[in-house]
């Protein structure tokens, strides 16, 4: 055999899906019926077959799984799908404007018909994904179009027809988000989506588990890039994923940092009480791990081949709009703040990611506790065992033990927390009543191991839920506390502000846009 192939920040490409046997809701395209079967009630049906931004919806999410995209990229995606699709419905309802044409595509009130509003949408969506997850057309978006009765290549333009509606609605959507610095055309530096903000890492790469003799970082505060082998035999070295995500262009936050105030005074530093106590909270866990606590941060890891936290939040807003009988208008305005509100959240995250650059676990313990002998899992069906600190690992699988950027923030707890809250606002309750069950044995970690019996995970209120996902990423070993409790209070002061702006598009009122004051009001017709 040969030498592995050495892969360059590869490591958002590999990693467990989820298990088939997770019963939950998860569904392919060609699988639209599990979905529905699985979330119930009639609400989820039109005429027989899912509603058409539900459709839409999982279509994306098909594409995300399949486009191997880390949790930034994703949230902007569900974002543009969202913000296309109510764009062009904005233009079917008497006072909502859209983002970037306003009330310019009001239809009279007689052409305000189901059937116009879905052929608008779905000419939207399917415009959308076609320019950001260009992969899927050919297997997921043009059968979804042909399914619905639609012709994938009609490009009208007429805007006195929803097909055009749609098309034109998108294409100003897309125009805007093609400039916000995401670097989507790869126009700011070479590659779609790559750093054009000349982020380097203080630190020299390290290995996981360490190598002996243990090689101390440079700075044990801040984030250190480390190499594994992935699920192909190739040796990855990390690289900060999305560095430049904090410069990107918001949904409703003026920029990036600006709830950097929340989170202050950020992680804990070398050489304070906190910053091993942190460390050591993490090693009790790892000794103690119950597999109810395993298949937490499993269900909740939604790391590389998944939808990513954002991806996840949303199939959980297909029962939310089930359980409450949404009609297509409600789904509308629910996922345009629901995904704007992830949008913002993963802005607001990375940019503390960005600004504290701080150390993960997997660094900062085997750094602490190197030549000293410790308690912990010791790797898959090994259990609780002694070993030097140096060799500590996460509850993680050993192919992506760890994600590619810093500890502080949990983007996990900020998207689950603005997630929660934006559903709560929209619905008046906190109220959820969601449920899943994890089979015996069905664990990615350790499979045929963990569980030992089925566990049933069951959420009350959507802030337990999200709370859950926060503590999972302490369970898996990822995160320290701080990360993931300022996590939430990131993603709910987002969430906050994110709502109040999606309320002026709903109501079609005036708004200040980049510091000028615009009329966003309808069309008398």
């Amino acid at each position: 055999m040969g030498h592995p192939l050495i892969v360059l920040g590869s490591q958002d490409r590999q990693g467990p899906s989820r298990p088939a046997h997770w019963r939950f809701g998860v569904s392919s395209f060609l699988g639209l019926t599990l979905l529905v079967g699985t979330l119930g009630g009639p609400a989820a049906m039109t005429k027989g077959r899912p509603r058409a931004l539900v459709q839409w919806n999982i279509a994306a999410l098909e594409g995300i799984r399949d486009s191997k995209q880390s949790a930034p990229f994703v949230a902007r995606d569900l974002a543009i799908v969202h913000t296309c699709i109510y764009d062009a419905w904005a233009a079917y309802d008497e006072r909502a404007v859209g983002t970037q044409l306003g009330g310019a595509l009001r239809r009279p009130v007689g052409e305000r018909t189901l059937a116009n509003k879905e052929r608008a949408i779905s000419f939207a969506a399917y415009r959308a994904l076609a320019d950001i997850m260009p992969s899927e057309i050919q297997s997921v978006y043009i059968p979804l179009m042909e399914q619905l009765g639609y012709d994938p290549s009609d490009n009208s333009t007429d805007i006195e027809t929803p097909t055009g509606i749609g098309n034109v609605a998108c294409a100003a959507v897309l125009e805007f988000r093609h400039h916000d610095r995401a670097n989507q055309l790869g126009d700011l530096a070479q590659g779609a989506y790559s750093d054009w903000s000349g982020y380097t890492p203080v630190n020299l790469a390290g290995a996981i588990p360490a190598h002996l003799p243990f090689v101390r970082p440079l700075n044990p505060n801040r984030w250190q890039p480390l190499t594994y082998t992935d699920s192909n035999g190739n040796l990855v070295l990390q690289k900060f994923a999305a560095a430049h995500w904090c410069f990107v262009t918001p949904f409703a936050l003026a920029k990036g940092e600006q709830f950097r105030s929340v989170v202050e005074p950020g992680p804990a530093n070398y050489g304070t009480p906190e910053y091993e106590q942190q460390a050591q909270e993490l090693l009790d866990l790892s000794a103690n791990l119950i597999d109810r606590q395993k298949m937490i941060a499993e269900y909740w890891s939604d790391g590389p081949n998944t939808e990513q936290p954002p991806g996840h939040w949303l199939r959980l807003a297909e029962f939310v709009s089930t359980r409450d009988q949404h009609s297509l208008d409600d789904d509308v305005k629910m996922f345009f703040v629901l995904s704007n509100s992830m949008l913002d959240a993963g802005i607001a995250a990375w940019d503390a990611k960005r600004a504290y650059d701080s150390v993960r676990p997997a660094t900062a313990i085997p750094f602490l506790f190197h030549g000293t002998k410790i308690r912990a899992w010791g790797g898959p069906g090994k259990g609780t065992t002694e070993m030097d600190g140096s060799q500590w690992i996460p509850y993680q699988p050993t192919t992506f033990p760890t994600p590619p950027f810093p500890d502080f923030v949990s983007g996990h707890s900020t998207y689950s927390a603005a997630a929660a809250r934006v559903l709560a606002l929209w619905t008046g309750s906190d109220r959820f009543g969601y449920s899943v069950e994890l089979s015996k044995g069905s664990s990615k970690i350790e499979p045929g191991i963990t569980p030992h019996e089925t566990i049933v995970l069951k959420w009350e209120t959507l802030t337990e839920a999200a709370d859950e996902a926060g503590m999972s990423r302490r369970y898996g070993g990822i995160h320290f506390r701080r990360a993931d409790l300022m996590g939430r209070v990131l993603g709910r002061a987002v969430a906050d502000f994110a709502w109040n702006k999606a309320q002026t598009y709903f109501r079609g009122v005036s708004e200040t846009r980049h510091g000028e004051q615009v009329s966003v009001g309808t069309d008398p017709r």
